[in-house]
């Protein structure tokens, strides 16, 4: 059985996948620091002054027979933050992500002749080493 586990977890990419959960979970982290006590702040200073994420426009106010009141509400500051917080944290896991990925490959300046297999320039329209026309 030890055996059949072991197999499972070097064939199927077990042990990669949940490499990258944990992984995905630090960077989680990490971005949410970057946010609140970075960015936040900063952001902050551009925001009207007190606690927009309350704002909430009110479709119904009711008192039950317990005298306990009930509101039915749009939370639209609630809304605006968390949206917020989303284009905030997109943007610095894009740079993060960015920085860290290596960049693509230039595409080659060459093709490949299809009689001969010469490597010729992409803009030749005819092969220098067998003179056949190439599109």
């Amino acid at each position: 059985m030890f055996q059949e586990f072991k197999s499972f977890l070097t064939k199927s990419n077990a042990m990669a996948l949940a490499i990258g959960v944990i992984i995905g979970a630090a960077t989680s982290k990490l971005v949410t620091g970057i946010v609140t006590d970075l960015l936040m702040p900063v952001v902050s200073l551009f925001l009207p002054a007190g606690d927009w994420r309350e704002k909430e426009f009110v479709l119904k106010s009711s008192l039950d027979v317990a005298g306990k009141v009930t509101v039915t509400s749009i939370k639209y500051g609630d809304l605006a933050g968390t949206l917020l917080d989303f284009l905030i944290i997109s943007v610095v896991v894009f740079a993060i992500t960015k920085a860290l990925l290596p960049k693509p490959e230039p595409v080659p300046a060459t093709k490949d002749c299809p009689e001969c297999l010469e490597k010729i320039p992409a803009a030749a329209r005819k092969c220098k080493a067998c003179g056949s026309a190439v599109a």
